[in-house]
């Protein structure tokens, strides 16, 4: 018959048709395991580095708290104490491993960007399993998770953008993260097999030390879980038992935690709402490479209503538009919830896609919103590269990494109580001493505004000595850090200056009793 394909003899003997093969479809595999491979490169040379831009002092100062004193840590920036959220099963095992090899707080954090890395790649590698047999779908899921965001790079701890992960990749958000990608095909793996109610005791369990090691990546984890229980096929009626078994497990890790009370922290969004109206703004330049997710959802969505891409997009979009309504603008901090449907779906529609000239188009659409994506992000080339051999177009999208404080150690002591203000202290405690104000935000602090504001008063121009050695008595100073140029007082003896200019002052004697 005219047009029919000839068959062909099998090796069997047996006739029959054999389809002919698809080059494209392995060019594009080979491809996407190359790029997707050759992206995890670069993050490992970025860990080597360590570049040093946001909360890193913050992570760094819990592990130096919990390496020093591991029952009773007290707060991680300043000399108090108070409990803290930022001291999770994570950080107390990495401030375990810092105090039983000895290694310093820096590379115990590289350490954790290593585990972390490794746990979010195989936690995607596990879930996109649970969505697609196919054997492509892992890398090019990888790949979209971490280029379809915006063509300006928005970095951002618990977000996974290139750039945003080479900056947040031994955070404890990156790690916990992984566990949620494990914890989705975990939870998937348990509704399929509709196990008894004691299978639930792990997945409770694990959704616990997600809440407790990173809060909102807890939340976009808890999103993602419900949207595995919704888009369940009749689920059996096992699964109700065993679905409060998990929560009833889960709710009694939080409750026990001895580091600090989970449940408190329901009342401290109130000072973290304008920090994160950022989150709202731009939201083409941030995240406008992920509208071709959204067209896939809905083509998902057209084939099955309670797909679980399209119920866990459509749960974070509710949490996210929530919080723009009501003013609640930390509740933009589930934006992943929303970006990694989207993400997954466009990396799976280019693999499932039914006719042949369909998934070209597809994969034609998903290809350029990958390399727009990753040029977009080039400017993490930066943190593995010498800067005068970036391209000038790569340069300007790269931004210098912090130098850091390592300079002040040979003076300043661990527990030494060092006056600062702005970028200086959010990075001094990393290396153990603490600082008059946090340099963060701190629900647990009871005095946080007075030492904000006498912080304040001790910069400001024209402040009285004698008002400045009552607030070195008051909290026990005996260094200040301070910009060049920033403080005239005669009672401070300049020890050091640090490669910026930056200037480390001796508190006077009278005050401290240590010169």
């Amino acid at each position: 018959m005219i047009g029919r394909r000839p068959s062909f003899v099998a090796p069997s003997g047996r006739s029959g048709a054999r389809r002919a093969p698809d080059r494209p479809a392995a060019v594009g595999r080979a491809a996407a395991l190359v790029a997707a491979g050759l992206v995890l490169v670069l993050l490992a040379l970025v860990i080597v580095r360590l570049p040093w831009l946001g909360d890193l002092g913050m992570h760094a100062a819990t592990v130096q708290r919990l390496r020093h004193s591991p029952l009773d840590p007290g707060n991680p920036l300043v000399d108090a104490d108070t409990p803290s959220p930022y001291y999770s099963p994570w950080t107390l095992l990495l401030g375990t491993v810092a105090r039983l090899s000895g290694l310093p707080v820096f590379v115990v954090l590289r350490l954790a960007a290593v585990a972390g890395l490794a746990l979010l790649v195989t936690g995607v590698w596990r879930y996109v399993r649970t969505l697609s047999a196919h054997r492509a779908a892992p890398a090019l899921a990888l790949l979209s998770l971490l280029l379809l965001w915006g063509t300006t790079p928005f970095p951002w701890s618990g977000f996974l953008g290139l750039d945003s992960l080479a900056l947040t990749v031994s955070y404890p958000s990156t790690f916990t993260l992984g566990l949620a990608f494990h914890f989705w095909a975990w939870l998937t793996g348990t509704l399929r097999r509709e196990a008894g109610w004691p299978a639930w005791l792990g997945p409770g369990a694990l959704w616990a030390v997600i809440l407790l090691c990173h809060q909102f990546s807890g939340v976009v984890a808890t999103v993602g879980a419900a949207a595995t229980v919704l888009a369940a096929r009749r689920p059996g009626r096992a699964v109700w038992p065993g679905l409060a078994a998990g929560l009833l497990a889960g709710t009694g890790v939080l409750w026990a935690w001895p580091y600090y009370d989970f449940f408190a922290l329901f009342g401290a969004g109130g000072g973290l709402e304008e920090v994160h109206r950022a989150l709202y703004e731009r939201p083409v330049a941030r995240f406008g490479l992920a509208l071709p997710g959204v067209a896939a959802l809905v083509a998902r969505g057209r084939r099955e209503r309670r797909d679980p891409l399209v119920v866990f997009f459509a749960l974070g979009a509710a949490v996210v538009a929530a919080g723009w309504l009501s003013g609640h603008y930390s509740w933009g901090r589930a934006l992943p919830a929303v970006l990694i449907p989207a993400q997954l779906a466009a990396a799976l529609e280019v693999l499932g896609a039914g006719r042949r000239r369909l998934r070209a188009g597809w994969a034609a659409l998903l290809a350029g919103a990958l390399l727009l994506g990753g040029w977009a992000q080039a400017g993490a080339l930066g943190y593995v590269m010498p800067r005068g051999a970036l391209p000038t177009v790569v340069e300007d999208r790269y931004r210098e990494p912090w130098t850091g404080y390592h300079w002040i150690t040979p003076w300043v002591r661990y527990g030494d109580v060092v006056m600062a203000e702005g970028r200086p202290a959010r990075q001094v405690p990393a290396y153990g001493p603490y600082t008059v104000a946090p340099g963060y935000p701190d629900f647990f602090l009871p005095d946080e505004a007075r030492r904000v504001s006498d912080t304040g008063v001790y910069f400001a121009e024209g402040t009285p000595a004698a008002v400045r050695r009552g607030i070195e008595r008051e909290y026990g100073v005996r260094w200040v850090v301070a910009r060049p140029g920033v403080l005239t007082d005669a009672g401070l003896r300049v020890v050091a200056r640090g490669p910026e200019g930056e200037v480390l002052y001796a508190v006077p004697r009278a005050v401290t009793g240590a010169w």
